[in-house]
């Protein structure tokens, strides 16, 4: 025959937890033991976090005055001739050495003698002093640095021959200015 159950008794709280299983206690416990860490941990987090705000707080005090005292700082005054020969070396440095050097050598013939080549920043011009050996090199010549694409323009600024020299070269000056056309 089945095993009846009868149960008059009304329900109660001891009566509840006498018939719960042993394996619902054991996740009852688990379930506590897991919450207890999820505090502990959680709370050391929030601890640590605590910290950490406290430390960026003292370090942003810390470094607060120091920047307010730079603030303070007067502005140092250049007076105008230095200020005029800092940009004038800087007008220097900034002189496109590499392809004024490449149009010149592209452009230069093996009879024209180059004695010099003196750049001007500010007008963005470059003097070049040669020797030809006659007038026709010499305008031959400037028409070349005047096809050069770097060059703008290229203007014959003085000549003259050189009668100290047997050859009596001609010893000219040319003006080309560099930059886009």
């Amino acid at each position: 025959m089945r095993q009846m159950q009868i149960d008059f008794a009304p329900p109660s709280a001891r009566r509840t937890l006498y018939r719960t299983p042993p394996l619902a206690w054991a996740a009852l416990l688990a379930g506590g033991v897991l919450c207890a860490a999820a505090a502990y941990v959680g709370y050391n987090t929030v601890a640590q976090l605590r910290a950490a705000d406290a430390r960026i707080a003292r370090t942003q005090q810390l470094r607060q005055p120091a920047a307010q005292a730079r603030v303070e700082t007067p502005k140092a005054v250049i007076p105008e001739a230095q200020g005029k020969a800092v940009n004038a070396a800087i007008m220097q440095l900034n002189v496109p050495w590499r392809e004024l050097q490449q149009s010149v050598a592209e452009s230069t013939p093996k009879h024209i003698g180059l004695l010099a080549l003196e750049p001007d920043p500010r007008k963005q011009a470059l003097k070049i002093t040669a020797e030809a050996k006659s007038a026709d090199d010499m305008i031959a010549y400037i028409e070349q640095l005047k096809e050069q694409e770097f060059f703008a323009a290229a203007v014959l600024v003085r000549h003259e021959i050189m009668d100290s020299d047997p050859n009596r070269p001609l010893r000219f000056q040319v003006e080309v200015q560099w930059g886009a056309r």
